[in-house]
């Protein structure tokens, strides 16, 4: 599969000049329509109303349930084998910790899997709920996910929407037009499904370090559907339009001021392996030349069968990356969370900034936004009895965070981009703090 350099040539002084064959204009038409319904298209199954793929997901579990369980406890296994397979493990400090972690998750997912856990990991609110909740959900969405991913970005899409938003994505997230497909897809799909276009895109140059660390910490943020679980939780259902606009908004506001500021702004531009495609600046004509771009793309795809093989190989691989670090980091922060007070210190970093917010019980949303980086749903299980504004705040935050140990730090070290867990954990201050200053006033402008 050659990537033909003088296409964007071609295209920049003669945008009616693409190879728009039938075959062309099918194939970017069939697959992009059957990944954007798959990906963003709700539809009602059973009274339940969601995007496609998270009803196949159900489906599956519903339709094979003793095997769902087992198939994630296999993957845990094969996941924790891999780094030692591969010798990944002894790469850097961070691998060699990772690798001992996964090893962990395959202790706790067989005493889990074979109920033979001690009495507190068996609480339906620690082990099984990491189990149930998050391993199995994640375990099925981000292969069956990376099936129709292969339709979505595979045969000209994201080049045609790539030209139509340059000109605000550039600007205002420093991003290449491109990166709005990972936005959106992470916003109404999940995280992992976003953080997989991600380090697809980087890895075939087209997006730089920094640009690839943006979209990853400042767009692949938790689905809409885990959005639904946090408003059911906190009973903000009544408010779920004012909710979830809220947050869309907060999150890109936020990910605009932390580009500007470090560990992103100071991050590399090179390309992954030093060869880089740039998007090119446009200017007029936009749509044919969007049109061209597409075409273009769609003349250099692979074949759907080879395309979906990839995608999935690549996909299944990261799961096994992402479901030991869930099964272990995201139960070590749970047990930090119930048995030990480092999340009162660390509440200590946000006190005075939900104080100054006039906040209602200003160190309960304080620890709430702390404990954040353990699990994105640890802080909606705190402020249960809290009043109106501050869950809604809370809820807000541990959307707009991004950036929690038990799934979405495991998911970005697991992926080719160069970013380390210090900066991880810059980014999650400044976004948690950004996120409490911007979303409280909204909240008392709002909400009765």
């Amino acid at each position: 599969m050659d990537h033909h350099p003088q296409n964007g040539l071609a295209a920049e002084t003669n945008p009616a000049a693409a190879p728009a064959t039938p075959a062309n204009v099918w194939k970017f038409l069939i697959f992009s329509l059957i990944g954007i319904f798959m990906f963003f298209i709700p539809i009602t199954v059973n009274e339940k109303s969601s995007i496609p793929l998270d009803h196949i997901v159900t489906w599956l579990r519903s339709t094979v349930p003793s095997a769902i369980p087992l198939y994630a406890f296999l993957v845990i296994l094969l996941g924790a084998i891999y780094p030692f397979a591969t010798g990944t493990w002894k790469k850097n400090k961070v691998n060699t910790v990772f690798s001992c972690l996964k090893v962990l998750g395959v202790i706790v997912a067989a005493l889990i899997y074979f109920q033979i856990g001690p009495a507190w990991l068996m609480d339906k609110d620690m082990g099984p709920y990491l189990f149930e909740k998050l391993v199995i959900p994640v375990g099925l969405v981000v292969p069956i996910g990376s099936i129709f991913l292969a339709m979505l970005v595979g045969y000209g899409l994201l080049e045609f929407i790539g030209v139509l938003v340059q000109p605000i994505m550039r600007p205002v997230w420093k991003t290449p037009g491109r990166s709005a497909i990972d936005a959106v897809a992470s916003f109404v799909g999940s995280y992992s499904i976003g953080l997989l276009i991600t380090n697809r895109v980087f890895k075939e140059g087209k997006y730089t370090v920094k640009e690839a660390a943006i979209i990853a910490t400042g767009f692949s943020t938790v689905s809409a559907t885990f959005m639904i679980v946090v408003a059911k939780t906190l009973d903000l259902m009544a408010y779920w339009n004012l909710y979830f606009w809220v947050t869309l908004v907060v999150t890109f506001l936020v990910t605009a001021v932390t580009v500007r500021i470090w560990p992103l702004s100071k991050m590399s531009d090179e390309y992954y392996d030093g060869k880089g495609d740039p998007e090119k600046a446009i200017a007029g004509r936009r749509l044919q030349h969007a049109w061209s771009d597409a075409m273009h793309a769609a003349q250099a795809s692979m074949s759907l069968g080879q395309n979906i093989w990839i995608n999935l190989r690549d996909g299944f691989i990261m799961t096994m990356g992402i479901l030991p670090s869930i099964m272990s980091v995201g139960l070590i922060g749970m047990v930090l969370a119930q048995f030990t007070p480092v999340f009162d210190w660390l509440a200590y970093l946000f006190y005075p900034v939900t104080w100054l917010l006039q906040l209602p019980e200003p160190f309960l949303a304080a620890k709430a936004s702390a404990i954040e980086i353990a699990e994105m749903f640890l802080p909606a299980l705190i402020v249960t009895g809290a009043p109106l504004i501050t869950k809604f705040v809370i809820a807000v935050v541990s959307v707009s965070s991004i950036l929690f140990f038990s799934a979405t730090i495991p998911c970005i070290l697991s992926t080719e981009i160069p970013i380390s867990i210090p900066q991880l954990v810059a980014i999650w201050l400044e976004r948690t703090i950004l996120t409490l200053v911007i979303t409280t006033p909204i909240a008392y402008l709002f909400l009765p």
